[in-house]
């Protein structure tokens, strides 16, 4: 009796815990189960609840709690209780078919545990547990439907669970993992893999016969295909490879393996399934298909493999020749990433000897189109075709075969598509008000980088288009300047901005061994209108200017810094010949003096932006960073104007009241220090009187503070006090990284040692408990100290 009634005392805490909405109760219901977790009888009320299956919160405790009690810290369970307990769970869902799906789950995930765990325990001289994955398969071969999920659910959790690395085995035991791992690929994996396309094959037989609204067919169906996709994600070597490295990715299947692949109907019976099955689970045949695709060279020779491609060609044919169900997002996703694996796992030349290659190259170069101009769908899939394009295009130079590529035809459609695709996406953004993906920075590098190769290939044709587009768009903007702030410049703007990022990426792209005067003429008519634009829309920053254009502008002088800027750089280049006729920049100093100019206007008018600060100071730390350029580039007024006067009356973004800005805002002063402290670096040598000529403003900064901390009572003073502290800490930071010899760390020393470091000592005391202050303090003593 007694235990009846603490029975349904568990069953209403349960009840408080998953239902109620009063949070003091629900805290007392979870203290009381935790602490009956812990009781010794745990293991017999566990099966009680479940027994009696009054209520599926009850079942959901007992099946949760009986997964902690089998891997617990120094507590083993003995073999004989695991086994019975694993018994058990079989019988249970076998003679349950309406059980909660929470409650199936959460057996199904303790049946697996158990099985993990137990792998290597023996009990009368034989592996038990592993034995119990072989009664698992008599349920799927039994022909039950019941009793086939229930065993097509078990093995898949089962193989995703032996696959998976938890938190206490990363910590502990690694290698019993490996060799778990290990055992059950060798022993179980391929013949669970075997039975999950069987299971699939006699669906394939019985499609128009199958209803997918019936829920038990749909549902049987999802997790055989989840089995089989179990199967091939499956870390065959242990090597736990991230999937965010989606392109690089090769699925190591074991060689014993090899006929399942030899056998082209195992690559069409997915296709078959995407085909044939509805777009809730055609995605899954997809993935699987994206696996199967990834299979590692090595498993074939090279008769095999071009078989085994030129099947996996053909299936892709009929879907892009058949493309209804890529109007699904996961199958269309899907779809991507198998396109992007034919390239990353197929050489070019094994490509363009498939049957067909012309028309499927031309079906692929449409799809490819079409996708970009739909730029709204599915945005995160155009990463994988523009990987198959970049791909393919580095490949040209390497090959061999006979039989022509005819990118040279497709590959200035793709390019055409992206980049009119992107102008024709400002006119939605600027008058629907959408989100503008100029904003997704991540996501704009990522494109632009796969971009800067497409776009080389018949480069001609590639600046061409630029060309005109840009000379069309300079010119209305320049029109709608003297009209004031509308949609129309609004627009204007937005297709400016992306061009200057796509004549960036292309310049980018310039390969050294594959580049010819012509192209570096062409960059060079590119180069012109992009300085054209920047002399237009600096003149006009002090009356305001477009933040995303400037920033735009920023990464093309980062893509044009790279290639023809620096010591390694050829100075005859055709680039410099265009812009000494457009634009009087007859050599690289003049180049630089340009470079230093658009620094010096961003530190001056663009104070308020973050962004545009941050990308400033890159620049100007990149150029910092070389010899013979860096010699030309202390040599300019300009520079010498920066190293005497970098005070915020001529540099906002210095000044500690900034918009009232946040403390992060003085981030990149340590940038800017780092720089001039480089520059000053090249002619300082040991002249003391230059070096403090250099640092004036920082001693005047730390008078003024020294006064504001002799008033401690002036609330106001204590806060610019801390402020100034925060940039003077970055300040010197920037500057103790820069001064990276002897002599000239010995100046900034002796000036720090005995005056100023009070100051950071003082403000250390008063704001101990302010990271932001005590951060860049610690930061800058662990720059003096490690230098």
């Amino acid at each position: 009796m007694a235990d009846e009634q603490e029975l349904q005392q568990l069953e209403n805490l349960c009840k408080q815990l998953y239902e109620t909405v009063n949070e003091n109760i629900r805290s007392e219901a979870e203290k009381t189960l935790i602490a009956f977790s812990d009781s010794p009888d745990c293991l017999n009320k566990c099966q009680l609840l479940l027994e009696r299956g009054n209520s599926p919160y009850a079942q959901l405790l007992a099946a949760t709690t009986l997964t902690k009690l089998v891997h617990r810290p120094n507590v083993t369970l003995p073999v004989e209780q695991r086994i019975d307990i694993c018994n058990y769970v079989l019988n249970y869902l076998a003679t349950r078919p309406k059980l909660a799906h929470f409650v199936s789950q959460a057996l199904v995930q303790l049946f697996a545990r158990i099985i993990k765990y137990s792998w290597f325990d023996v009990h009368k001289e034989e592996c038990v547990f592993r034995n119990i994955v072989l009664e698992v398969g008599k349920f799927i071969q039994s022909g039950s439907t019941h009793h086939v999920m229930i065993g097509v659910q078990l093995l898949s959790q089962l193989v995703c669970e032996i696959n998976q690395v938890s938190e206490s085995e990363a910590n502990r035991s690694l290698t019993r993992h490996r060799k778990i791992a290990s055992s059950f690929r060798d022993t179980q994996l391929f013949e669970i893999f075997q039975m999950a396309c069987s299971l699939l094959r006699s669906a394939v037989g019985n499609l128009k016969s199958l209803d997918f609204n019936d829920t038990s067919q749909h549902s049987l169906l999802s997790h055989s295909l989840r089995l089989a996709h179990s199967c091939l994600t499956f870390d065959f070597i242990g090597t736990s490879t991230d999937e965010s490295s989606d392109d690089l990715y090769t699925v190591q299947i074991p060689t014993s393996w090899r006929s399942a692949f030899l056998d082209v109907g195992t690559l069409e019976l997915f296709f078959e399934l995407y085909n044939g099955l509805p777009s809730s689970l055609s995605s899954l045949a997809l993935s699987c298909l994206v696996q199967i695709a990834s299979v590692r060279r090595s498993l074939f020779n090279n008769t095999e493999r071009a078989k085994f491609l030129n099947h996996l060609v053909i299936g892709v044919r009929g879907i892009l020749e058949n493309p209804q169900g890529l109007s699904d997002t996961s199958n269309y996703h899907e779809f991507c990433r198998l396109l992007a694996r034919l390239k990353s796992n197929y050489q070019l030349g094994e490509l363009v000897k498939v049957d067909n290659y012309p028309e499927v190259i031309k079906l692929i170069a449409e799809f490819t189109v079409t996708s970009l101009r739909m730029w709204q769908f599915a945005p995160n899939s155009v990463h994988y075709l523009l990987s198959l394009w970049q791909r393919m295009v580095a490949s040209v130079p390497y090959v061999k075969a006979t039989e022509p590529h005819l990118l040279e035809t497709y590959t200035p459609e793709v390019t055409k598509a992206y980049i009119t695709s992107r102008l024709e996406s400002v006119h939605v953004v600027v008058r629907d008000q959408i989100e503008d993906p100029l904003d997704d920075h991540g996501l704009i590098a990522q494109q632009l980088e796969q971009l800067s190769t497409i776009g080389r290939c018949e480069y001609d044709k590639t600046c061409s288009l630029l060309v005109q587009l840009f000379d069309e768009s300079a010119q209305r903007y320049q029109e709608l300047l003297s009209s004031g702030p509308s949609i129309e410049l609004a627009i204007e703007e937005g297709q400016l901005t992306w061009l200057v990022y796509i004549i960036g990426a292309v310049i980018g792209g310039r390969v050294s061994f594959a580049s010819t005067d012509e192209h570096d003429a062409m960059d060079g008519e590119l180069v012109c209108r992009v300085l054209q634009l920047m002399n237009l829309t600096d003149s006009r920053l002090p009356q305001g200017g477009c933040e995303k254009l400037d920033l735009a502008i920023l990464s093309f002088f980062e893509q044009f810094r790279k290639i023809y800027v620096g010591d390694q750089v050829q100075k005859t280049s055709k680039v410099y010949r265009r812009l000494s006729e457009v634009l009087g920049l007859s050599d690289e100093s003049m180049v630089l003096s340009m470079f230093i100019g658009k620094i010096i206007t961003n530190l001056k008018y663009w104070g308020h932006s973050e962004q545009i600060i941050a990308k400033t100071l890159q620049l100007l730390n990149d150029l910092s960073v070389g010899y013979s350029s860096v010699r030309k580039l202390v040599k300019l007024e300009a520079v010498q104007f920066l190293l005497n006067n970098h005070t915020s009356e001529h540099f906002p973004f210095l000044g500690i009241n900034t918009a009232n800005g946040a403390l992060s805002d003085m981030r990149c002063r340590t940038t800017f220090y780092m720089a001039l402290g480089r520059l000053l670096l090249v002619d300082l040598g040991e002249d003391e009187e230059r070096f403090y000529m250099f640092m004036m403003p920082l001693t005047t900064h730390f008078e003024i503070v020294a006064g504001l901390l002799a008033n401690p009572n002036a609330s106001m003073g204590m806060e610019e006090a801390k402020r100034s502290l925060i940039g003077l800490a970055r300040d010197l930071r920037g500057i103790a990284f820069a001064f990276s010899n002897k002599t000239s760390y010995m100046m900034l020393f002796d000036w720090i040692y005995q005056t100023y470091i009070p100051m950071f000592q003082r403000a250390i005391e008063l704001w101990y408990h302010e990271p932001g202050v005590t951060t860049p303090i610690l930061k800058l003593f662990t720059e003096l100290a490690q230098n």
